[in-house]
């Protein structure tokens, strides 16, 4: 009787499921992570962050932000099409890792997918979660109470309670900050609560109803730029989310009859938030809440931008190499 070695069966079998996904053949999926069951060697690591992209000569591939307890890093993995595994909270291990002048690749069949992490695994607290409602909504409480435009309070309230739920569901952007599911939600609750321990220091006669309703509104045009995996949408490219959170806004306050004049001024803190031109903005911030509402805005996606990218990565948009401790 032939002797048949039975870790070079599973490996055979391995790389022939691993050319069916490739394939989008995902019946495979579940047989390809039984197999990977048996190979135990390799790190476990939790995808924290994804974005898909295109070669210069047109193949697809995925970046990857994986974590561990231990570390984070980014990496190339080619050949994964945008409808293909794995999605941020799936575990990977790595057969294989290049690294050349420190940015990390691998092709798909070299990494092993497995589950989803569910709230037991160790390593699940590691991808970021939207805020709980309870957090939400005690710091509106608290910024409605320094509110005192009786015609404006009814409609941040209405807003801040709709806009929850579509906010939790969708990220802040593809890369770069708060890119996550939810991650819209938290950066949008992280400029309300720092204008909420602001707004008391200001020895200025600030309007904070302006404030808060542009910070409500100014990335709203992202539920429709991104869907909730983070892949563009045509709205980008033919409207961009400055026009649609402006535009939805400018409709909100005309309906409820707000003044003609107030309307363009919070419309103006909405337009203003890129602080240039050069970053999309069609006007710079001229009013004192428009300087807020753009720094605010600035405090909290650059700062989590640091946070989430590994030490000694280099941020385009930042201009520098992230640095911790």
């Amino acid at each position: 009787m032939v002797q048949v070695d039975k870790m070079s069966v599973i490996m055979l079998l391995y790389h022939i499921v691993v050319t069916q996904l490739q394939k989008k053949n995902y019946l495979c999926l579940r047989v390809y992570i039984f197999i990977n069951r048996y190979n135990g060697m390799q790190k476990e690591f939790l995808v924290v962050g994804r974005s898909n992209g295109t070669t210069r000569q047109g193949s697809p591939y995925v970046m990857l932000k994986v974590a561990d307890a231990e570390q984070t890093f980014t990496i190339s993995v080619w050949d994964v099409a945008p409808d293909m595994p794995p999605v941020p909270g799936q575990l990977v291990r790595f057969n294989q890792i290049k690294d050349f002048g420190g940015k990390k690749s691998c092709s798909f069949s070299d990494m092993i997918l497995g589950l989803i992490a569910d709230d037991q695994h160790p390593l699940y607290g590691l991808i970021p979660r939207p805020i709980v409602r309870q957090v939400w909504d005690k710091t509106i409480e608290q910024l409605v109470s320094y509110c005192s435009d009786e015609n404006l309070v009814p409609i941040i309230q209405d807003f801040a309670d709709k806009l929850y739920k579509p906010y939790s569901e969708y990220p802040a952007a593809t890369t770069v900050h708060h890119a996550y599911q939810g991650g819209l939600l938290n950066h949008t609750h992280q400029m309300l609560h720092m204008l909420e321990g602001l707004y008391p220091c200001l020895p200025y006669q600030i309007k904070v109803e302006r404030c808060i309703l542009a910070i409500l509104f100014h990335d709203y045009g992202k539920v429709y730029e991104y869907n909730r995996q983070g892949d563009t949408q045509s709205d980008m490219y033919l409207l961009g989310h400055i026009y649609i959170g402006a535009h939805k806004l400018q409709n909100v306050l005309e309906q409820h009859d707000v003044a003609s004049e107030e309307v363009k001024r919070i419309i103006h803190c909405v337009l203003a938030h890129h602080g240039q031109r050069e970053y999309g903005s069609p006007v710079l911030p001229c009013l004192q809440e428009a300087a807020i509402v753009t720094y605010l805005d600035n405090i909290s996606a650059k700062v989590d931008a640091m946070e989430t990218t590994p030490e000694g990565e280099y941020v385009p948009a930042l201009g520098t190499h992230v640095q911790k401790g």
